[in-house]
């Protein structure tokens, strides 16, 4: 099992930033990529911004340019810095970690923490 804790989230005006922290704990082996998803109001969960153990990083087209993500593999920590932010920011960001192990892929996911960003 992997647990998830993320921290960071809040209220920001538009064009403000926040950053998200995450950090994992548990049975590490096998967990390649490391990233955020979001769920907004009423829209499904989407992939916001992930990060493979060796550095590879993928963005939704929406927050290139104004979000990166980081991760510190010995301390098994992913952040999400979110700049510029715009009011469609605005969602309930989830922290997730996918495992591969013997063939078989797993999804593990933080609690989620709200982001808001008003207009």
């Amino acid at each position: 099992q992997v647990h998830l804790v993320e921290s960071g989230g809040g209220l920001v005006q538009a064009g403000g930033t926040l950053r998200l922290s995450c950090a994992a704990s548990g049975n590490m082996i096998g967990i390649n990529s490391m990233g955020w998803y979001r769920r907004a109001p009423g829209k499904q969960r989407e992939l916001v911004a992930a990060i493979t153990s060796g550095g590879g990083t993928n963005f939704a087209d929406s927050v290139k340019g104004r979000f990166t993500i980081s991760r510190d593999n010995a301390r098994n920590t992913v952040d999400l810095q979110m700049n510029s932010l715009k009011p469609e920011d605005t969602a309930v960001y989830y922290c997730n970690a996918q495992k591969k192990l013997f063939g078989s892929l797993s999804d593990y996911w933080g609690q989620g923490t709200q982001v808001t960003v008003s207009s």
